[in-house]
């Protein structure tokens, strides 16, 4: 389910009220706590944070002259998807997340290859989200990326 929007605050008003807040919150949240030199962004459905193309001409390699995208926040018809790239391309990221997910939620860990879904949202995670928005800086993601993704 994507959200055609024009802005970040156009996608958070057109998801259903009863996840607003929750949503909001989630998204300042890892906006303070994510590190200098990702922006944010309203593409491929979403809203998130990418790598500009003004710093990092090359783009994102599936789909040329567009940001580098990191990480996303999307409303979709029975949770709230959190995106990480990062933990999609570095296991040792992946593994700290997993080991750490029970001590912050009685809930079991529900994830794909980069995507958390919460489905109950009052058990969100919020602290072990603010940790990880921390973890990787853009040196970081561009050397994790371009090892990794990069032809």
């Amino acid at each position: 389910m994507q959200i055609q929007a024009t802005s970040i605050e156009d996608y958070i008003s057109k998801i259903p009220e009863d996840r607003q807040t929750v949503f909001k919150k989630l998204f300042d949240l890892i906006n303070d706590h994510l590190p200098k030199g990702f922006q944010e962004t309203n593409s491929y459905g979403m809203v998130g944070w990418a790598f500009p193309l003004e710093a990092y001409p090359a783009g994102y390699h599936c789909t040329p002259g567009s940001p580098l995208p990191f990480m996303a926040l999307a409303s979709q018809k029975n949770f709230i998807a959190f995106y990480h790239m990062g933990m999609y391309a570095k296991p040792d990221l992946l593994d700290w997340f997993v080991s750490q997910f029970p001590k912050y939620s009685k809930r079991k860990l529900d994830m794909g290859k980069s995507c958390i879904r919460f489905r109950k949202l009052d058990d969100i995670p919020f602290e072990l989200i603010a940790e990880l928005s921390k973890k990787m800086t853009v040196e970081n993601w561009i050397e994790c990326y371009e090892s990794n993704f990069k032809k």
